[in-house]
């Protein structure tokens, strides 16, 4: 059967610009002719027939097709197959699980948070318009419960060389004000990747605190033995994650190193007065972050002698940074303002930084570009067992900057 004029026509035309490209791949140049030709629109087709609609599966993928649904258990590692003997040269074992970033709601995360203030020991929810309840804060402002205090999930990241079997250390971030796990500390200050790029046998935790508010409020943090119910949780947490239940008693007894920027001073402050588990606390490193609470870090550095203690500040938290060195001073402990040195148990270090460096990029810049990995690394020196180099970036995406 003769096929209809039009559609010999589109055959002819997609012959011809066919023809057209591949003589041009091949450094041959149709002549002008051809290519106007070539150009000319089909005529005697029907618009059906220049634009077929698309049939189901032109825009829904098939079965095999569809990226598949990942759970924890896919990121557990898994033994390498069996290799017979062999005197050739082995290929090196290829890495079975990549880094793991991730939210998981906790209970026992700062928020929701029904009790008291302890500033005032006056409910913290101290607002009420009908069934809606709210806390007005220190600058007057009232935020509401359900939009900026009802949020438990944890910013939970797993690099892909870290190894419960092995020395580790997990690190805790407490953000500062106006910030969200997602826009803030993933993508923002990018405390993930820098976990991942020091190399160390770490894993990182960072609850979300008043959503996006110029709120420090501290939450269930504020409550005797608070920290240690979130660390309990978190161990049953990482455990299940990296695929091997069994190591939540590894997680549960594992070093913390906590991280506080800005208004993240006041959670990492109560974390350490009345946490219930100081003792497990190894570090204790606050960017630009000294605004109170300084006879709880005072405490803390007095009682815990094998644990180190970093305070990098701006002008803007200059004066208490001072205040909390003569308090040091005056219980005769030693203060440096050295951070080239590794970092060894009791090591106590006060380091103000330039004047151009900004109080918003300061978990990025402050006294070195990206200091979460460069007191993990400087760390890891002074304790080289929870070193892991294998996998390890020296750098961060140059995108760190902002």
């Amino acid at each position: 059967m003769t096929p209809p004029l039009g559609s010999r026509r589109a055959a002819h035309a997609l012959a011809a610009a066919t023809l057209s490209l591949s003589l041009a791949q091949c450094g041959q140049t149709p002549d002008p002719a051809a290519l106007a030709a070539n150009a000319a629109p089909a005529q005697g087709l029907t618009f059906e027939e220049r634009f077929p609609a698309p049939e189901f599966r032109d825009r829904f993928p098939s079965v095999g097709e569809s990226l598949p649904l990942r759970t924890p258990a896919d990121f557990a590692p898994k033994p390498p197959p069996p290799r017979l003997a062999s005197l050739e040269p082995q290929e090196p074992a290829r890495r079975l699980r990549e880094d793991l970033t991730t939210l998981v709601s906790m209970k026992s995360s700062a928020f929701p948070y029904f009790g008291d203030n302890p500033a005032s020991d006056a409910p913290f929810l101290n607002v009420s318009n009908g069934e809606r309840r709210g806390h007005r804060s220190f600058s007057g402002r009232v935020y509401w419960q359900d939009q900026t205090y009802n949020d438990n999930r944890v910013l939970v990241h797993v690099p892909e060389a870290f190894d419960a079997r092995k020395p580790g250390v997990i690190v805790v971030f407490f953000h500062g004000n106006g910030a969200t796990l997602e826009r803030d500390v993933r993508d923002r200050q990018m405390v993930p990747q820098q976990i991942t790029a020091s190399g160390v046998n770490a894993v990182l935790l960072a609850p979300q605190m008043a959503v996006d508010a110029a709120d420090s409020s501290a939450g269930k943090f504020w409550q005797p033995g608070g920290f240690k119910r979130f660390m309990d949780e978190a161990a049953t947490n990482l455990a299940r994650l990296t695929g091997n239940p069994a190591s939540a008693r590894t997680f549960a007894s594992m070093p913390i190193v906590i991280v506080g920027y800005s208004g993240g001073f006041l959670p990492a402050a109560w974390s350490l007065e009345v946490g219930g588990i100081s003792e497990r606390v190894r570090g204790v490193v606050l960017l630009d972050a000294v605004y109170g609470q300084l006879d709880k870090f005072a405490g803390w550095i007095e009682r815990n002698r094998s644990g180190f203690f970093v305070s990098s500040y701006t002008r803007y938290t200059a004066r208490h940074d001072r205040e909390l060195m003569t308090m040091l001073r005056s219980r005769n402990i030693e203060i440096s303002d050295d951070m080239d040195r590794p970092l060894r148990p009791g090591s106590v270090v006060f380091v103000e930084t330039d004047e151009g460096i900004t109080h918003r990029d300061y978990v990025t810049q402050a006294w070195t570009r990206h200091p979460i990995r460069d007191v993990l690394t400087k760390m890891a020196a002074a304790q080289p067992p929870i070193r892991i180099a294998a996998g390890a970036s020296s750098t961060v995406g140059d995108s760190s900057s902002r």
